[in-house]
């Protein structure tokens, strides 16, 4: 299966079940494998024949910084609905969702879910 990836986009949100996160914002990273046929797009050279990725790097940047989740778990699920609801061409979307900055006492480098979605 063909894809699309985008890998560590980087933005600033209010995600979190404590109360210091719904308003303090954080660094959350997001990593993207969007699976299409790509073989339309690669022999015609049309952006017509493929989804536009600066458009599907907005609708996360739109749903992480617009919305507020308890869970990562949650933020993902919103991401992957939305891409699968923008972009008809897609068959399945998987969804990364990195916290760097978790309120955990301990070290680390990141907590993060991973999700697949395929479409229906």
């Amino acid at each position: 299966m063909d894809s699309i990836i985008a890998r560590g986009l980087t933005f600033h949100a209010c995600h979190g079940v404590e109360a210091q996160e719904k308003t303090n914002p954080q660094t959350f990273k997001v990593d993207l494998e969007m699976y299409l046929d790509l073989e339309t797009a690669g022999q015609t050279d049309e952006l017509s024949n493929t989804i536009d990725y600066g458009e599907a790097c907005r609708l996360a940047e739109k749903v992480v910084t617009e919305t507020s989740c308890n869970l990562i778990e949650a933020l993902a699920e919103n991401i992957a609905r939305n891409l699968l609801l923008a972009f008809p061409l897609l068959t399945g979307v998987e969804v990364t969702v990195y916290k760097p900055e978790a309120p955990i006492e301990a070290e680390f480098e990141y907590f993060a879910v991973k999700i697949t979605r395929c479409r229906k």
